[in-house]
């Protein structure tokens, strides 16, 4: 089968925000300078494609790396060819699904409660990491930094991940008008990183006094590399909320469905699936229970009905 590998979009660009998002054009911080690699295109002219869209979660040249292996995966599985796209922002991902051009989409917590919303986005697979269905907002500082409680971070520098980004935008954001503050009276200057893993360099590496993000990014970096543990301390952290899932326009041909949650549920069950989910970071995939993501709906339904 012939590959034909097409250059991915940029995760970081121009301070440009999707006005469709109704959240305030922050500043975008850019982090990498180098080149980014090319995403996967497997897509003969005469053979039908499972078309997969992935949420910015991570940088681009990480989700390459990590969604080479599940594509290759699949296409042996499936006996079809997979492309995989990225795009800048949750937003577009989500613009993706619901104008049909992706089959399946893995997305951020955020993004599945306003897809839900507004197309009756459908879940199609959670993932189950560490034994654990549900992650955290994450509030990190520098480890000297002399905050000790979310409270001290006033007056300071603060990077969101995603507007549609439920533990690096919308959790803080709930925080935050729960204490009667908004992000500009709060903080001195904000900013949008698009990217977990980029808002964590940033707090590392001291661009930024602090940052909300991902717990399951964070734990996974902090336990890769040293260095976050060591220059890194977690400030704050949510309740817990259902993990990123899996996902699909509800108007998906139900024997489709049912074929692209099989072949997720099983892939724990041999030894390449297993392989795949390690390289993930997740132990497997099961069913979905839409109540998993009810703490998100009330963060969401109380800044503002919907992201």
């Amino acid at each position: 089968m012939k590959r034909k590998v097409r250059p991915g979009l940029a995760l970081l660009g121009v301070a440009l925000f999707l006005t469709a998002c109704a959240r305030p054009a922050y500043p975008v911080v850019r982090l990498q300078v180098s080149p980014q690699p090319p995403l996967i295109s497997i897509s003969p002219q005469n053979q039908a494609t499972l078309r997969i869209a992935i949420a910015a979660i991570l940088s681009p040249r990480t989700t390459y790396h990590v969604y080479e292996n599940l594509a290759a995966y699949l296409e042996k599985r499936l006996g079809e060819p997979v492309e995989v796209t990225q795009r800048a922002t949750y937003a577009e991902t989500n613009e993706l699904i619901r104008t049909r051009q992706v089959d399946l989409g893995f997305v951020c917590t955020g993004a599945y409660i306003q897809g839900r919303q507004e197309f009756g986005m459908e879940l199609l697979a959670v993932p189950e990491i560490n034994g654990e269905r549900t992650y955290r907002s994450y509030i990190i500082v520098p480890a000297d930094s002399p905050a000790r409680r979310w409270e001290d971070l006033r007056g300071k520098v603060f990077a969101f991940t995603d507007p549609l980004s439920l533990s690096g935008y919308l959790s803080p954001l709930y925080l935050l008008r729960s204490a009667g503050e908004t992000p500009d009276r709060f903080f001195a200057r904000t900013l949008f990183t698009y990217s977990h893993e980029n808002s964590i360099r940033a707090v590392g590496e001291r661009w930024v006094d602090g940052a909300a993000v991902d717990s399951l990014v964070y734990e996974a970096m902090a336990q890769e590399n040293p260095f976050y543990r060591e220059h890194i301390r977690i400030l704050w952290q949510s309740t817990p909320y259902g993990a990123p899932p899996v996902v699909v326009h509800p108007d998906l041909d139900p024997a489709r469905k049912a074929q692209l949650q099989q072949v997720l549920l099983e892939m724990d069950r041999d030894p390449e699936g297993r392989a795949t989910l390690a390289l993930l970071g997740v132990n497997r995939f099961v069913l979905p229970d839409d109540r998993l993501y009810d703490s998100a709906r009330e963060v969401v339904l109380a800044v503002g009905g919907k992201p």
